[in-house]
Parts: C-alpha cells; structure tokens; sequence
C-alpha cells in the first residue's frame, strides 16, 4: 500500500438506505427503501458485447463523486482518488502486472532487479510517444525522481521509498544537482542504486515510480510552481490512447485520441468523464445519458440493480473503510509522525471500545446490500496470500467495550450516562466523518448512538458532516477539532502498509508512531521478505499487532459495482487490466 500508487481517498460517499435494522432512521424512509444482499464473485468482470465497434462514436462516462475534482492531472502531484479517476483515459503506467500484481515485463518498460548489486534496471521496450509528438526518453524516467526529490516539491510522496534510493536525500537537501545512484545507461535503459532492497519493489506501484513524467514540457517550470501549472492543470501531456482535450475545471475532461498512441488506434472519437452528485446518477442512468458509472455508491444498488439496457459489472474493491484516531502531529520539517502520549485518543482501551461498541456486519449488510462485509485486518483479502485470517478484528460486543473502558479508568463519575477521563474531567470526543449522498448521515449517527449506548460523548467535528477536500484537509493539517475520524483508503496494487502506517508516511493520518510498529514494517519492507514465508510472516505479526494498538481499526471491506451500457465493448474491469479504455468502444451510435 506505497502512498505512491494509493489511489488516494476514496469517499464515503452514500446513498438512500434506511437505519432503522441497524438502530434508528426514519420509519417511513425505510418502508419505500429496498434491501438486496448480493455476491460479487458472481457478477461479471467484463462486458459480454463481442459486436464490432462502430467506427468513432462519444462514450459518457459518469464519476459519481459529492465534490468537484481538484485536477492535479500528474501522477507526482495528484492526491485523491477522484483525479485518479480522471486520468484513467490519458495518463498510462510503465508497468504491466499479474493477478497479484506483480510486474510482469511485457508492458512498455521492463523492470529487472538484482538483489546482490541492490539495483533496478529500467528499460524502454516500447517506442513510447508523448501526445504532442515527443518520443518518451529514459530522461523522462528519471525526471519523476528530481521532482519528488525536489526541496521545493509540494506533494506528499517524499517518504523513506525515495530516501532509500543512493544519493536521494543530498539531491533533497541541496547537497549535489543529481541523484548519484540513478544512472543512464543508454538510450534506452536506466539504473536506480538503493540502500536496501524490499520485495515491494516487484509491485506496480510499490518501490520503484510506475510512471514517466514529461521532462520537455515540465523542466522550466519550478516545482513549487508544477501543481497550478497548465501543464498539470489544463493541458497535461501524457502517452496514454487518449489525450485531455477540454476540462471544466471540477466538472468534466473530454478526451480525443491521441494520435500518438504506441498501441493499437483508439476506437472512439471523444470520451468524456463528468462529475455526477449520487443523488442523482440513477436518475441520470434511467435517462441514459451516460454509459458508464465509475464510483455508483453500492447502498444504492436496489435502485440501479435490474437498470433496462446496462449490465453491473463487480469486483472486491483494493480498499476498505475505517476508523482512525488522531495520536500525533506531522513534523513537516523532520518530514515524520510525532506521537503524543497525551493525545486524548491515546489510550488503546479507549480506541477498542469504540471499535468493539459497532457492528459492522450488519452496516454492511443493511447500508450496502452485503457488498460491504466487517473488516478484520488492514491488510483485505483481496490480498489473499497475505491477508491474516486467524485475526478476527472487532466484532460488537458493548459489554467488553464497557469493561475496557471502566478498567482503564473512563467512568461516569458525575451519573450523567457519559464516562469522564481519567482525571475525572468531561470526556468529549469530536467526530470527522465525510458527507456524500443519503447514507453518510445516518450511518455517522448510528455510529454515535453505538458509541453513547458504551457511555462515551462523541459530537460531529463542525457540528456537521464535512466536504470530502475540507475532511482531508482538516486531516492533513491536525486539526484540533478531529479526534477520531472514519475515513477509507484505496490500497492500490502494493500491500506493504508503510506509505499509510509508517513513521515518515505523511498519509499516516492518524499520525501513530512506536518503535515496534516501525520494527514490523521494516521486516516487511526488509529484503529478508523476498522469501514467501518469511513475508507472510512479517505481514501476519503486523497485522495482529495493529488489531491489538488499535490505531486505526478497519470497519468495512469493500466491494464495487459498475453499470455498463449495452452497447460498449472492449470493456474489461479486472483489477490488474492495464488500461480500461485502450479496447473500449460503442457498437451504436446512441444508448
């Protein structure tokens, strides 16, 4: 889970199923609202269409999201799932992989490491070309590296990824104008030098970068100033089958293709992604202005389930939703966690009440049509090799939670129904949860009311649900005002939990740090962790050790659903197809 490849966050967002079987709602709400219970093992991966695409054609494609897009179009820079989203048709990775992720060198770069020498060798085997007509070189490999390495780099993927690299943190501070340990070969081939060498690195999106960066377009200008460039924001130049032609910044991208493209030609004439409220994507699906809907939330699956003319593709989600708990502050200076043993959340009897005081099984099963399922650890078993099934996570049980809270000192002194702390002062706990279709109210009060049955004062952070950028911007900046907040992360290909859960993580939001969480995820990243058994074993004390600290405890695992019109073909969703909308086409000219 390198924050490098994390597909940022990815929203809470939530639609119209009542509360009433989980503890509350609205009574009249819940007579008109459909429950499903659904497998997503049975649902099809990829559109049955097997018609020839038309040729040229427009394919709508809806991202169904409750906040407008920030448009960092630049795999360096972008930090949340939503821009991810809007890169898919242009901006394409190095790297191909397996089902479990691994790279597999037949993609356009092929990535050979050499375990004694502590060296990856990157070599160009496609002849790559940028959209505006410049070849990719093996300096726009490299050039990635001088704008994370940067000191005056604004983004959050500087982390101990980088540092291991040979000469990374002398380029950082100032020391020397090059990365000493990234060297051009020839033409065609590059070598990084690390310090240590981690089986992540086999990973897309794990040790080494999965993505080429301009260097022609981006070198003049400074990297402090790249993130509200033209170049990042309006006119990004990719090597992907199609090119951003036309974006409404927060709004929309229309895409044309580019004619560049090192695969086979693109099919369609345009496509174009628009930002569509939850609220009103399967009204918009009835009508049938678009032909796909990336992110549809799954709580409404009733309502979209048997849509006239559209196919629902599924899969397990590479995420899962959770609880965090603010335990810190980041030093941006010294670029780690600083944890504080003072923080009001820092006692883990108290974090385990809150997570024992829940039941995520039937949240799942009534807010999401059992396409969400209680999550046990924060490794999900999409991770099927790795994932520790023997820990079994936190289950409700508020008898156990009203024990841990009275043994370590949380009890209800003055007999007003909430426990005070330790010192006997009120206990109030601020809540941050994102708002976002129908569902995010209701399941962030019943949350509350679990957590009020155990005797603890939780309120909202603001006095309200909060907007997806402003919730991680609170996050980002430790704002007082969070002590606990329900958030979700898209894991992306790599399981190595560090980029989220380590010391020099700046995506560690919770902001905990301890030596012997530093010690499991070092065997974890160690190059001892290129034996299977050993990295199964490093992955499974970890995962016991973060059920027990309790730092951050995972509520749900996730599945997703995708509508597809009838008339798309070439569409293929599985997790490690490398790009979706290479093959995509239409075979009519309207839906």
């Amino acid at each position: 889970m390198n924050k490098k490849k994390v597909l940022g966050y990815v929203t809470l967002a939530a639609a119209a199923v009542t509360l009433a079987a989980c503890g509350g709602g609205d009574k009249k709400k819940s007579e008109n609202k459909e429950t499903v219970t659904e497998d997503v093992s049975k649902f099809p991966i990829a559109v049955s269409n097997d018609k020839e695409a038309i040729e040229g054609g427009t394919l709508d494609v809806a991202v169904t999201m409750d906040t407008q897009f920030q448009g960092l179009f630049l795999w360096e820079l972008y930090e949340d799932n939503y821009d991810a989203q809007f890169m898919l048709p242009s901006h394409e990775s190095l790297f191909t992989t397996d089902e479990d992720f691994v790279i597999t060198n037949d993609g356009p770069v092929a990535l050979d490491l050499d375990l004694e020498k502590k060296q990856a060798k990157l070599t160009l085997q496609k002849d790559l070309v940028w959209s505006d007509g410049e070849k990719v070189t093996v300096e726009d490999l490299i050039y990635p590296y001088e704008i994370i390495g940067n000191k005056d780099y604004t983004g959050v993927r500087y982390d101990n990824t980088f540092t291991n690299i040979v000469g990374m943190e002398d380029f950082h501070d100032g020391k020397s104008d090059t990365i000493s340990g990234i060297k051009k070969v020839d033409d065609k081939t590059i070598t990084i030098d690390y310090k240590e060498m981690n089986p992540s690195m086999q990973q897309a999106g794990g040790g080494v970068w999965s993505y080429a960066a301009p260097k022609h377009v981006l070198k003049d200008i400074p990297v402090k100033d790249l993130a509200s460039s033209d170049a990042v924001r309006k006119n990004p130049v990719t090597f992907g089958p199609y090119v951003m032609n036309k974006i409404v910044a927060g709004e929309s991208v229309e895409y044309v293709p580019n004619e560049y493209y090192y695969g086979d030609k693109p099919k369609l004439d345009k496509v174009i992604l628009s930002a569509v409220p939850s609220a009103s994507i399967v009204e918009a699906l009835k009508a049938k202005k678009y032909d796909i809907a990336l992110k549809i939330p799954t709580d409404t699956y009733s309502t979209y389930k048997d849509l006239e003319g559209y196919t629902n593709l599924g899969r397990e989600e590479l995420s899962y939703t959770y609880l965090g708990f603010k335990l810190g502050k980041w030093d941006e200076e010294k670029g780690e966690v600083i944890p504080d043993d003072k923080a009001k959340m820092a006692d883990k009897n108290l974090r385990q009440a809150m997570g024992y005081a829940v039941n995520n099984d039937q949240v799942g099963e009534k807010f999401y049509n059992g396409l969400r399922s209680n999550a046990t650890t924060l490794i999900p078993p999409v991770f099927k090799s790795l994932h520790n099934t023997e820990v079994k996570g936190y289950t409700q049980d508020k008898e156990k939670a009203k024990k841990l809270l009275a043994d370590a000192g949380f009890k209800d002194t003055d007999g007003d129904g909430f426990v005070e702390d330790k010192e006997g002062k009120p206990l109030v706990i601020k809540f941050a949860s994102m708002s976002g279709g129908e569902t995010a109210q209701p399941l962030a009060e019943y949350y509350m009311q679990e957590w009020k049955d155990i005797g603890l004062n939780v309120e909202l952070s603001t006095g309200r649900l909060i907007d997806f950028q402003a919730f991680y911007d609170k996050l980002k900046n430790d704002d007082p005002e969070v002590d606990v907040f329900q958030g979700a992360w898209g894991t992306g290909n790599d399981p190595s939990p560090t980029g989220l859960y380590g010391r020099n993580s700046f995506f560690n939001h919770g902001r905990f740090a301890a030596e012997e969480n530093d010690k499991l995820l070092k065997a974890i990243d160690s190059s001892d962790s290129f034996d299977p058994e050993f990295r199964k074993k490093a992955f499974d004390e970890w995962q016991a050790y973060a059920a027990e600290e309790a730092f951050v405890i995972p509520t749900l695992y996730r599945s997703e659903v995708l509508p597809v019109h009838d008339r798309v073909t070439g569409w293929d969703w599985s997790q490690n197809e490398f790009s979706y909308f290479a093959n995509v086409g239409v075979t009519a000219e309207k839906r």
